[in-house]
């Protein structure tokens, strides 16, 4: 059976996005496993002593348990250029543990620092980010994204986002690239769409 992760971000002592996060647990179980209880992520948070100054990533991974929890350091690495590539990947709600499919896409970029994933003619995500573009009026996100990410979810029910699909031939429209993800802050990494290379 599969396994499951979520990427929870760890401030000085405060967890980001717990509700989201639970939301996509529960998803999940929904799906693979709907006569278990799904985990409870404050309840499996509070069983540890975790770090209360700098940046972690708390990595979860699960199937109808925890399996591992771990406190990592977080150190974002540096984007400057994107490459665009082609897949296929199936899109889902949840996070799988299994990046193969995006490893043998990233692995694709060249002599650029990431991928912006095209599928079925549409932009998707970067390999461990998604994306918005900027139109100098307001920032779009993909309707399509291959991981549904946290962040993305709150920035777009607080208004910051909105949804539309996007082509390869449009980004001539935009003038910016925003990537994010749950431990990357909408803002952080920011691009000028010269960036992205064909």
């Amino acid at each position: 059976m599969s396994l499951f992760v979520e990427s929870i971000k760890l401030q000085d002592g405060r967890f980001y996005r717990l509700n989201l996060h639970q939301q996509r647990i529960n998803k999940a179980f929904t799906d693979f496993y709907p006569d278990e209880e799904p985990i409870n992520i404050v309840a499996q948070l509070n069983q540890y002593t975790f770090p209360q100054e700098g940046i972690f990533k708390c990595r979860m991974v699960y199937d109808t348990d925890v399996q591992s929890l771990e406190f990592e350091p977080y150190v974002r690495r540096d984007v400057r250029s994107l490459k665009l590539v082609e897949t296929d990947m199936e899109s889902r709600p949840y996070k799988m543990e299994d990046r193969s499919q995006f490893n043998a896409a990233f692995a694709l970029r060249a002599d650029c620092d990431d991928v912006l994933l095209v599928k079925n003619g549409l932009l998707t995500d970067a390999s461990y980010c998604n994306i918005a573009l900027y139109d100098g009026e307001n920032w779009i996100t993909p309707c399509l994204p291959l991981l549904y990410g946290v962040n993305r979810a709150q920035l777009i029910t607080e208004g910051k986002l909105i949804e539309k699909d996007i082509k390869p031939v449009e980004l001539m429209n935009f003038q910016y690239i925003c990537l994010f993800n749950a431990m990357i802050e909408f803002g952080e990494l920011k691009l000028e769409i010269s960036a992205i290379r064909q």
